[in-house]
């Protein structure tokens, strides 16, 4: 069964705390540390930061794309696939946060400026399966969920390297 939908409000504060959630969490970590896996086979605060990049790229482009263009057709990429076109896993801790809350200030004033009805633009995304019909609503839910979930391993991640 599908996860209802947040409501707008619910998503734009999630999407909005992630960048200084982020800072808050690791502002006493040295980039060693940040880098560090806390344990063999888990992801560093650097990767996490990666992979949240990662789809915020892939997803907030498909947001974008959806919100300026009438009924579009995507092509689905994975951000596990796109992630390693990048160097985001290399980038210094604090050069990617600022890269990534500058791409969130970017979606936050698309998303900002969308009026209600805007929410339920939708695109055809094709790829990994049968045809989908998403919104700009269902995609940028999906980034809120998706990030929030990943707060709550930051935190962990940081309380391992600091016990």
């Amino acid at each position: 069964m599908a996860r209802q939908l947040m409501t707008v409000e619910q998503i734009l504060a999630i999407l909005r705390d992630t960048p200084d959630r982020l800072g808050g969490l690791t502002g006493d970590l040295t980039e060693a540390r940040l880098h560090a896996a806390p344990e063999p086979g888990e992801w560093s605060v650097t990767e996490i930061a990666a992979h949240l990049r990662s789809c915020a790229d892939v997803w907030g482009q498909a947001i974008e794309m959806i919100a300026v263009t009438d009924r579009p057709t995507i092509r689905a990429i994975s951000p596990t696939t796109w992630i390693d076109r990048t160097d985001y896993r290399e980038l210094a801790f604090a050069s990617s946060l600022q890269a990534f809350s500058r791409q969130r200030d970017r979606l936050l004033a698309l998303l900002g400026d969308l009026p209600d009805q805007g929410w339920s633009r939708s695109a055809t995304v094709l790829g990994g399966g049968r045809p989908l019909e998403l919104t700009v609503h269902s995609y940028a839910n999906r980034l809120a969920r998706h990030e929030r979930t990943h707060w709550r391993q930051v935190a962990k991640t940081v309380r391992a390297l600091v016990d």
